[in-house]
């Protein structure tokens, strides 16, 4: 049995997982949370769905080993949908992913059950978000949109630019012209870029973020398994690896995530490799 004060895992392809990362420390402040972003081998949209199982269970069983975490949060939307029901079945500790709770999310933001999503190749192609919608309102019209070059925007740290900007507002104008009044942020690098979203789609389309509904569910899962830690008697962790340049990665989160108590390290692909 896994014990409150043990941390929460979460894992990302790269950057964008942070996006969850940022929305549970705000909900939860007296967890403890170690993070891995896979930047060396980023992206996984394009990838097929046996690497990014393979890719996801390296990183399972690094966070279970050297950390022993509680619960792991995939808060990569690709990964989700291609690894989550196996890492449930193949992991001792609750596993929850992101594509479930955006879309709970998205069906109650919408009025009209127009909805746009807006995420990778691989999430797009793998249907997951489409079903769980049309699961939980049949009537729904779902227009989805594969968006690859948004997630090297956010790598790069070409977020604020206005050359992001402008493609941002090329790439979603059919979204637009669809009439959606919600739209899925289902890459959880999206977020970084809602500035331009909202500007590229209108203020009257709801922003669903997807990492933030995670963070939501997460607590509530954790709740109801009687491991959320609600003392303040020791310190609280925020452990950051990346597969990558970690001055890179400690520049991307810090502007997203603030000045804080971070502690940054690199991760190596051969240590991943032998998990």
């Amino acid at each position: 049995m896994k014990k409150r004060q043990n941390a929460i895992g979460m894992m990302d392809s790269g950057i964008g997982g942070l996006t969850v990362l940022k929305a549970t420390k705000e909900l939860l402040p007296n967890e403890s949370i170690v993070f891995v972003g896979d930047n060396a081998r980023n992206p996984y949209g394009p990838r097929n769905s046996e690497e990014v199982i393979e890719f996801s269970r390296q990183i399972a069983r690094f966070l279970v080993k050297e950390h022993d975490i509680k619960v792991l949060a995939i808060a990569c939307n690709t990964a989700t949908a291609c690894a989550l029901p196996v890492l449930q079945s193949e992991l001792d500790i609750p596993v929850i992913g992101v594509i479930e709770s955006g879309a709970k999310a998205a069906v109650s933001a919408s009025r009209t059950g127009r909805i746009g999503l807006i995420a990778t190749e691989g999430t797009v192609k793998s249907n997951r978000y489409q079903e769980d919608i049309n699961e939980l309102e049949p009537s729904a019209k779902i227009f989805a949109q594969a968006e690859p070059d948004f997630v090297q925007f956010v790598e790069k740290n070409h977020y604020h630019s206005t050359e992001a900007e402008r493609l941002v507002a090329s790439h979603l104008k059919q979204l637009k012209n669809d009439q959606i009044d919600t739209l899925i942020l289902g890459c959880t690098h999206f977020p970084l870029l809602t500035p331009a979203i909202q500007l590229a789609v209108g203020k009257d389309v709801s922003l669903v973020d997807a990492g933030a509904a995670t963070a939501k569910d997460l607590a509530d899962r954790l709740r109801q398994l009687n491991l959320l830690d609600d003392e303040q008697k020791h310190s609280v962790k925020y452990e950051l690896y990346t597969t990558g340049s970690v001055s890179n990665f400690k520049t991307i989160a810090t502007d997203w995530l603030g000045v804080g108590d971070w502690q940054f390290e690199h991760l190596s692909l051969q240590k991943l490799e032998k998990e």
